[in-house]
């Protein structure tokens, strides 16, 4: 191994064989190549690939409705038509009868009259129909307090309010020989609970009783319940 402290003759002999003597030229020629090939790397453009796009896939919305149950009602069968009357032929034969009328009129023989009829039936003495009541006497029943008292009682159905009813209902009943109301029935309904409410106002009503012949009876009856939403 040549040692590094011996001084070398030859390039004392050859300056030009002194690197130290071109080191600035090296020095600058390198940066400035180094310069020339920065500046080619920014210039050139370089593809890059976008990343891939993971599609998303939108999950479907199952709106759940909601099933309302309907009422089925039964419908009545129609009732059926009538038989269509058919003719039949009338081959029978009527055969003529002689009818003798006698004109001559005999005083000496006996004349047949009718029964006379039953004597009239004592006032105390008298049956109710086979209903059990009257539909008309001689004095009908008289409600007491009359018709205000009637409506005083009524209880407005909420029922009937939510679904703005309003109308006549009209109860029929028998008023019993002591002013009392028995059976009361709706004839003409409004719903939404009128019909309930009226019946039940009705019940608690007394009434004068209908008078026949001087005695209480039992008369059939009805009364109007009207429904009128006030406000």
């Amino acid at each position: 191994m040549k040692d590094k402290r011996i001084p070398n003759h030859e390039i004392k002999r050859r300056p030009e064989s002194n690197l130290r003597n071109y080191y600035i030229i090296l020095l600058e020629t390198g940066l400035l190549l180094a310069l020339i090939l920065l500046t080619i790397l920014f210039r050139v453009e370089i593809a890059i690939t976008p990343p891939e796009r993971i599609a998303v896939v939108e999950q479907e919305e199952v709106e759940i409705e909601e099933i309302v149950q309907t009422e089925q009602r039964e419908m009545l069968p129609p009732p059926p038509r009538p038989p269509v009357p058919v003719a039949v032929p009338n081959y029978e034969i009527i055969e003529d009868v002689d009818i003798v009328i006698d004109a001559e009129l005999r005083f000496d023989s006996f004349l047949a009259l009718p029964p006379p009829p039953p004597p009239p039936a004592k006032e105390e003495e008298f049956e109710e129909p086979e209903e059990g009541f009257f539909v008309i006497v001689e004095q009908m029943p008289v409600l007491i307090g009359g018709l205000q008292a009637l409506q005083n009682e009524v209880r407005y159905p909420e029922m009937a309010l939510r679904a703005n009813i309003q109308g006549r209902v009209v109860v029929q009943f028998i008023v019993n020989e002591r002013g009392e109301p028995e059976n009361p029935i709706v004839i003409r309904g409004i719903g939404g609970g009128c019909d309930e409410e009226a019946i039940r106002v009705v019940s608690k009503m007394k009434f004068v009783p209908g008078m026949q012949r001087g005695r209480p009876v039992r008369v059939q009856y009805h009364l109007p319940v009207i429904f009128i939403i006030r406000t």
